[in-house]
């Protein structure tokens, strides 16, 4: 591995998402972006995202925003009905619930309008249909060629869209966006873990506890989790911008910030990242493990979050013609979205806590978007498009959103 140096360490860190997406937003304020930001309008989004925070769990005992909830549609527990079916001690249970959430994270990108998935007779649609999906695909052993519940890089490696079609129970009148880049994932995650002996012990996603035990011991921040999330996971992604042979990941260049992939023109966002971050903690601490300071990772720059700001009016395309196109998550049009996202999250986040009662250690943004964006974002969707698509239209290919 190489030596990790300053602006690499930066740009995998959440003070650099803050700060350099405090620059966009800055920019938007001073009118050179695709967007205006509507300051009125936001008083209206935080009475709307508590109400939300109530109706969902009225007695405020929120969970983390992560890829667990998705586990539970219908009423139905699965991934705590497995956990109690296993019978093995707390780091191998906590292996084996990490080799679950981190495949399943890499097959959460949006699926699309059209497609659900079937359940014994129930169908689940978006991301609590893949949330299912992927969890039966899991346990149906497809990610491992070990007996056991696990996933493991020879599996991994060999994962086709052939495979990803017939357990998300594709066909043509089934269609899931972005089923190449799911499976170019996991193949991916395979080649990564493999390549990492001294990381992953066993070949496993899961020994990024092991990891984490080894190099920071039984306590240790959320930056510091995330930093080894981006550090050692980071060559799963797409081939995008590298420093020293290192990828950074979900770093995009502006052009109004720097010459292109200049150090300065870089906007880290780790949306996927923050996400898996996110959806590490909770099996990481049953297994006795400290996980602090979970308030200083960022919100999650995706289209929920993102689509609430823009339906309520807080964020406005200058050209209302760009509506009506699809965009490439490449494209500064989505760049400044989703770094204007993060920014008003954080804004939404302060009062949203003024308004509960509570400080941000006690109520950190994962609750915040597990309670009330997310949430708000998709019932404001529904209401605005029968699909209950996003405001802005994009291209995905299943690797950023």
């Amino acid at each position: 591995m190489n030596k990790v140096n300053d602006e690499i360490k930066f740009l995998l860190s959440p003070s650099a998402i803050r700060e350099r997406t405090q620059k966009i937003y800055q920019l938007a304020q001073d009118g050179k972006t695709h967007f205006k930001i509507n300051h009125d309008k936001l008083a209206e989004v935080t009475p709307f995202v508590v109400s939300v925070i109530k109706e969902n769990y009225p007695d405020l005992q929120i969970p983390f925003h992560s890829r667990w909830g998705h586990f539970k549609p219908g009423g139905i527990d699965r991934a705590a009905i497995l956990k109690n079916e296993m019978n093995t001690d707390k780091l191998e249970t906590a292996r084996t619930m990490l080799d679950l959430v981190i495949t399943s994270v890499l097959l959460d990108a949006g699926a699309g309008a059209q497609w659900k998935y079937d359940e014994d007779g129930k169908t689940y649609n978006r991301s609590e249909g893949l949330g299912v999906a992927s969890f039966h695909m899991f346990t149906s052993g497809a990610f491992t060629k070990n007996a056991g519940l696990r996933a493991d890089a020879d599996a991994l490696k060999e994962i086709t869209d052939k495979d990803i079609e017939k357990h998300f129970q594709v066909s043509e009148t089934n269609p899931l966006v972005g089923v190449s880049g799911r499976a170019n994932l996991l193949k991916a995650l395979g080649e990564c873990v493999a390549s990492k002996p001294s990381v992953f012990k066993d070949a496993r996603p899961g020994n990024i506890i092991d990891h984490m035990l080894d190099n920071y011991g039984t306590s240790f921040k959320a930056s510091d989790l995330l930093f080894e999330v981006l550090l050692q996971f980071g060559d799963i992604w797409p081939a995008r911008i590298k420093r020293d042979g290192i990828s950074l990941g979900d770093v995009w260049s502006h052009s109004l910030l720097g010459e292109k992939e200049s150090f300065d023109s870089l906007v880290p966002i780790h949306k996927l990242s923050q996400w898996l971050t996110y959806s590490l903690i909770e099996p990481i601490m049953a297994a006795d493990i400290e996980v602090k300071a979970v308030h200083e990772l960022t919100g999650l720059a995706e289209y929920r979050n993102g689509g609430l700001f823009v339906d309520m009016g807080v964020l406005e395309l200058r050209d209302q013609s760009l509506y009506s196109k699809a965009h490439k998550p490449s494209g500064e049009l989505i760049l400044e979205w989703r770094s204007l996202t993060i920014q008003l999250l954080d804004q939404v986040a302060k009062e949203v806590q003024r308004e509960l009662g509570f400080s941000e250690e006690d109520f950190p943004l994962a609750k915040v978007l597990e309670g009330g964006t997310w949430w708000a974002g998709r019932k404001i969707a529904a209401q605005k498009r029968s699909d209950s698509s996003p405001p802005i239209k994009i291209e995905s290919d299943g690797t950023v959103f």
